[in-house]
């Protein structure tokens, strides 16, 4: 919740920052870059990750009769009117199965940046795991003990309103963590859940051969995210070079074509450094994509380019939006 200052200085702020944009936007045409992750229908999306078939068709209808849209990968330099570049997150397959028919429909171009260990993965996302063994219905035990040396304790987890006050906790708590750790806690809830077993359908990710089918498309460039969909920041300097490295060599060993454009995992201020950026650059990578808000010019940081987050909106919240996204 907000402070009674940041309250008052909040729409200032806003007003000061749309002033600087609309002088820029004089001097240089803007590149809007938009992101979304999954394009379906869930019986629930505590992530608030996907959008609807029929409001993606109208999001990409917008696009397609109001916007100039390029490609994330393409030379941005000779643009004169403000763009706009769609990409995706992750890798799920509903990119292929859901997203990419609308894209074909409309001729929208797209870039996917997937997180290679979850190509043909039997599992879910661990974000998407954690909210099955929490968030799923019926009956739960009253309480959950973490054993963990930092963050380890005892919880209420009776209630639908606990468990989600829970998840809310943890979900913080593993954007802190290493991958190994993450897995024995989400194994410490299996076994408290009893939710453990076969991944949802719904939340399956791409597997090799349905990569490629993307990836044929005229439409479509593939983009690197990391191996284990870990916030990088939080990894030590190995660590982090080899989730740059091998997941771009493993994109590149399996569509057989250059990959060059890069999304850091989460995307936040706090969840990639300078470290981050200088291994993107050495590893080969010519752009890479944050979650942080705002547009894109010349003179932005290739490698630290602002996307705007797009929710489930109907075609009149989709244009609004992308009014506001201008200015």
């Amino acid at each position: 919740m907000r402070t009674v200052v940041e309250q008052a200085v909040a729409p200032g702020y806003r007003m000061l920052r749309r002033l600087k944009n609309r002088v820029l936007n004089l001097v240089d045409a803007p590149v809007i870059v938009l992101a979304y992750h999954r394009v379906t229908r869930l019986a629930s999306d505590p992530h608030q990750l996907a959008v609807k078939p029929e409001n993606f068709r109208a999001q990409m209808q917008h696009l397609r009769q109001n916007c100039r849209c390029v490609r994330l990968n393409e030379e941005w330099s000779g643009l004169r009117e403000p763009a706009v570049a769609v990409t995706f997150d992750d890798g799920y397959a509903d990119n292929l199965h859901e997203a990419l028919p609308i894209l074909a429909e409309t001729g929208v171009p797209a870039t996917v940046f997937v997180s290679t260990g979850m190509l043909g993965n039997p599992g879910e996302f661990w974000s998407d795991d954690l909210a099955r063994q929490l968030l799923d219905g019926g009956d739960y035990p009253p309480s959950f003990e973490l054993r963990d040396r930092e963050h380890g304790g005892r919880w209420p987890a009776a209630s639908p309103a606990e468990r989600q006050t829970l998840h809310d906790r943890l979900h913080r708590a593993m954007l802190k963590i290493e991958p190994p750790r993450r897995e024995d806690w989400l194994g410490q809830l299996a076994r408290w859940s009893g939710r453990g077993g076969t991944a949802r359908a719904t939340h399956r990710t791409l597997t090799p051969a349905e990569l490629r089918e993307l990836s044929a498309s005229p439409l479509v460039t593939i983009g690197a995210h990391g191996v284990t969909h870990t916030p990088l920041a939080l990894l030590p300097e190995a660590e982090q070079r080899r989730e740059i490295t091998q997941s771009r060599r493993e994109l590149e060993e399996l569509l057989g074509r250059e990959v060059t454009v890069f999304s850091y995992p989460f995307g936040g201020w706090r969840q990639f450094d300078g470290t981050t950026r200088r291994l993107c650059r050495e590893a080969g990578f010519r752009r890479a994509v944050t979650t942080f808000p705002g547009q894109v010019h010349r003179w932005t940081d290739p490698l630290q380019l602002p996307r705007q987050l797009v929710r489930d909106w109907n075609a009149a919240t989709f244009a609004a939006r992308m009014e506001s996204f201008r200015v």
